[in-house]
């Protein structure tokens, strides 16, 4: 706790236990439908559409007891969740969301740092948080402050295509273009879209 970034991150968790934020874990279905739900939120929000929800159910069924769905509550609403999978001695984040109107409560801040209890007591070493892109500072600056240690990651491709980036990276201003129209687009709609392209864009 002391190597957490006093201000940004020390404060956020004491704030969400000053307010009295529930913590739940698990694999329930309402647990997977308030994942889904504030997951969804923050996709919209930066302009992707989400992956089916039918992704996620897939994954608790072939990672089973290594699949832990955190959820933060206010009120009994859920305000913020996260998705982690735990690996050797590695709990690994791998997916988030959550209300925009309680980023205030420090609900994500609650889910990370009961993460971080719950792998210590059960021996694990390492908390993953995960890629970022270079260029999300944002980002990055918030994992900095949880301690955590930057590495970089080499990517090689093999393609069959004589242009070997993913589909999102091919070209720029296409991309832009799809996500200005994605942020004004009704929820079924998006919903739709993650359907179908999220082998391509997820």
């Amino acid at each position: 706790f002391r190597n957490c970034h006093k201000d940004s991150t020390q404060r956020k968790i004491r704030r969400a236990e000053r307010e009295g934020l529930i913590y739940q874990d698990g694999q329930s279905e309402a647990l997977l439908a308030d994942f889904y739900r504030l997951l969804f939120l923050t996709r919209k929000r930066h302009q992707l559409p989400p992956q089916p929800k039918r992704w996620f159910s897939n994954l608790i069924a072939c990672f089973g007891d290594a699949l832990k769905i955190r959820v933060a509550f206010k009120d009994r609403q859920a305000i913020a969740a996260m998705l982690t999978i735990r690996y050797k001695d590695t709990l690994v984040y791998k997916y988030g969301g959550s209300d925009a109107q309680f980023h205030n409560l420090g609900g994500m801040h609650l889910l990370f740092w009961k993460a971080i209890q719950e792998a210590k007591q059960e021996g694990l070493g390492v908390l993953d948080f995960g890629r970022s892109d270079c260029d999300n500072t944002g980002l990055i600056t918030f994992k900095d402050r949880w301690g955590g240690t930057r590495s970089i990651l080499t990517y090689s491709r093999f393609a069959t295509t004589s242009n070997p980036r993913p589909l999102y990276e091919q070209e720029g201003w296409k991309v832009s273009m799809a996500k200005r129209i994605l942020s004004h687009s009704p929820d079924r709609v998006l919903h739709s879209i993650g359907d179908l392209l999220y082998k391509h864009i997820g």
